[in-house]
C-alpha cells in the first residue's frame, strides 16, 4: 500500500489542507515537521516567528492525534531530514503546499525537488492562496483568483491511517542555536488554530463594524483590524476558510449592521490584495534582494548606519515614529499605515536603502509574509518603478490620527507632561515650557536626527531626478505590464486585446529538468 509523507511548512492546520486530504485517501501517512537550521538563521527570522510556530504545532499535535496521526519533528535540512525518514521507512510521495517565501526557501524546494528525482518519490504541491505557480495571464488574475476561492474547502480528513513510523521526537533548539535576537514581544498574539478561529469570530460578529474608519489609527486599529494576519502566515487558518466565511456572514447573518457589512466588503478587497502583492514575489524571486526597477540601483548608496540605529531604537526624534517602534517592540504588530510610515521615514528623510531596513522590519513583525513585506519595502520606497512616491510626514501622521496625542503619550512615557501644543515636536518647546513640564529637550526629548523639512527636500529632488532619466522612464511599460494590478469587477473584461504574458522567472516552476 502507498505510504506518503504531508510536509507542513507554513500551513499549520488540519482543515482545508489539500495535502493531508488527498494523502489520506491513498493510504497510511507520516505527518512531518521540520525545523530547518538555514531557514531559522536567515536576517529574517525571530524568535517570536519561531515561539508562534511552536505554539501553532502543539494545536497541530492535537489536532492530528485525534485523527489517528502522529505529527513527527525532525531537526536538519529538508533533504536531510527527508533522507532520515526514507531511511527508516520508504515513502512513495510528499505532499505538501506550494510555498512563496524567501530565497533560502525556493532553494530548499529546489534541492527538494532533486532530492525526489534522484529517489523516484512523486512530490504533489497544492495551492494555498490565490497565488498562480506557472506561465498566466495577468489579465485574468482576478478571476482566477474567484475561482480559487469559490472552491469548496476540505474538510480533515476522516479514516487517515498513520504509516507506523516510530515516533520521532526531538527537543526543540533553543532560539539561541540560530544566533536569534531573545526578544519575544510581551503582548504578541499566540499560535494555533483554535486562537485563529477564535479571532475569526470576533471579527466577523463584532470587530469588523470598526474596520472601515479604524484600521488607520494605532489608536483603534488594534482591534478594528481583523488580526488574522500571523494566522494566515503561518497557515493556523486558510484563506479560504476566512474568505467564505466572511462571506457567508455577510450575506446570512441577521445581525450584520450596515457597518459591519462595510468593514467585511472593504475587508474582502484587502485579502485579494494580500494575494496580489504575494503574486509578485511568485513571478520575480528577486524581489527581496534586488530592485524591481534596475534603473534604481545604487540610488541609496550612501547608508548612514547612526541613523538606522537611531530608527530601531525608537530614537528619530518624531513621536509617531518612534512611537510606532516601541508599539512593534511590544506587541509584534503595526497597522498598515504606521508601516508604511516607518519605511517611508526611511527611505526618505533618512534615505536608507530598503533591504536591511527590511531585515530588521521582518523580524519585528510577527505575522511577516516574504511576498506581502518585500513587495511593501519596494513599493514604499519608490524602486519599483510604477507606484507613485509615497512620502509620508511623520507629524502630518500624528496629528492627522493621533491629534490629542493619546498614542505617542502612551508608548513614550517621557511626552506624559508635554503640553497639546507641543505634543508633536517636543523639541521646540521654550525653555520656560520645558521647566513647566520638567523636561529637558536633548536629555529626555530625542531632538530629531535630521531637519526633516530639509531633508525630505533633498531626498524627492535626489528621487525624481532618478525618475525622470530617460532609462527609468522607459523601463516602466514592461514592469506595468507584468505586475500591475488588473482589478475590476469580476466578469468584467478588458476592451484591448492581450496577449499571454509569459515570464521567464525560475521561481514559477520547479520542473528543473
Amino acid at each position: 500500500m502507498a505510504h506518503s509523507v504531508v510536509w507542513f511548512k507554513r500551513d499549520l492546520r488540519v482543515s482545508d489542507h489539500a495535502p493531508l486530504w488527498h494523502a489520506s485517501r491513498l493510504g497510511p501517512v507520516t505527518c512531518l515537521y521540520i525545523i530547518e537550521p538555514a531557514v531559522w538563521s536567515a536576517p529574517d527570522a525571530a524568535t517570536q516567528h519561531y515561539k508562534f510556530v511552536q505554539e501553532s504545532l502543539a494545536d497541530l499535535k492535537n489536532d492530528l492525534a485525534a485523527m489517528g496521526l502522529q505529527l513527527h519533528i525532525l531537526f536538519g535540512e529538508a533533504t536531510e531530514s527527508l533522507s532520515k525518514l526514507y531511511a527508516l521507512k520508504h515513502f512513495d510521495g510528499i505532499y505538501s503546499h506550494q510555498e512563496t517565501g524567501n530565497d533560502i526557501t525556493y532553494q530548499r524546494d529546489r534541492d527538494v525537488a532533486r532530492w525526489c528525482k534522484a529517489r523516484q518519490v512523486g512530490w504533489h504541491q497544492y495551492q494555498q492562496f490565490g497565488v498562480i505557480r506557472g506561465p498566466h495571464n495577468r489579465n485574468q488574475w482576478q478571476s482566477s483568483w474567484e475561482s480559487f476561492f469559490r472552491e469548496l474547502q476540505l474538510k480533515p480528513p476522516v479514516g487517515a491511517t498513520d504509516s507506523g513510523v516510530s515516533a520521532l521526537t526531538i527537543e526543540w533548539p533553543k532560539p539561541s542555536t540560530f544566533n536569534l535576537d531573545p526578544h519575544d514581544p510581551p503582548k504578541r498574539l499566540n499560535g494555533g488554530s483554535r486562537k485563529a478561529w477564535a479571532t475569526l469570530y470576533s471579527f466577523l460578529e463584532d470587530r469588523s463594524a470598526q474596520y472601515r474608519g479604524g484600521i488607520s489609527s494605532p489608536l483603534s486599529a488594534t482591534t478594528a483590524c481583523s488580526r488574522l494576519s500571523a494566522y494566515l502566515t503561518w497557515g493556523c487558518i486558510s484563506m479560504k476558510e476566512v474568505v467564505q466565511n466572511t462571506r457567508d456572514h455577510l450575506a446570512n447573518s441577521p445581525t450584520v449592521s450596515q457597518q459591519q457589512a462595510k468593514g467585511l466588503r472593504a475587508f474582502i478587497s484587502r485579502l485579494y490584495w494580500h494575494c496580489h502583492f504575494i503574486q509578485k514575489l511568485e513571478d520575480e524571486p528577486t524581489l527581496e534582494f534586488q530592485d524591481l526597477h534596475p534603473g534604481y540601483q545604487g540610488l541609496r548608496n550612501d547608508w548612514q548606519e547612526d541613523y538606522f540605529e537611531a530608527l530601531k531604537a525608537a530614537k528619530t526624534g518624531w513621536p509617531m515614529v518612534d512611537a510606532s517602534v516601541m508599539m512593534l517592540r511590544e506587541k509584534g504588530w503595526l497597522n498598515f499605515r504606521m508601516r508604511a510610515m516607518l519605511v517611508s521615514v526611511a527611505a526618505y528623510p533618512l534615505w536608507l536603502d530598503w533591504p536591511k531596513v527590511g531585515h530588521w522590519l521582518a523580524t519585528q513583525f510577527l505575522d511577516y509574509e516574504p511576498g506581502i513585506h518585500w513587495s511593501q519595502m519596494q513599493m514604499q520606497s519608490g524602486t519599483t518603478g510604477i507606484n507613485t512616491a509615497r512620502i509620508y510626514n511623520p507629524i502630518k501622521q500624528a496629528q492627522d490620527h493621533d491629534p490629542s496625542g493619546r498614542f505617542v503619550r502612551q508608548w513614550l512615557p517621557a511626552l506624559k507632561q508635554i503640553p497639546d501644543a507641543w505634543i508633536f515636536e517636543p523639541w521646540r518647546m521654550p525653555e520656560n515650557i520645558q521647566q513647566l513640564a520638567r523636561i529637558s529637550v536633548g536629555h529626555d526629548i530625542t531632538v530629531p536626527i535630521v531637519d526633516l523639512t530639509l531633508a525630505t527636500r533633498q531626498a524627492k529632488a535626489r528621487f525624481y531626478e532618478r525618475r525622470n532619466e530617460p532609462n527609468v522612464r522607459a523601463g516602466k511599460a514592461s514592469i506595468v505590464e507584468k505586475h500591475a494590478s488588473r482589478k475590476r469587477p469580476v466578469g468584467r473584461t478588458s476592451r484591448s486585446k492581450t496577449k499571454d504574458i509569459r515570464s521567464n522567472s525560475q521561481q514559477l516552476t520547479l520542473d528543473l529538468f
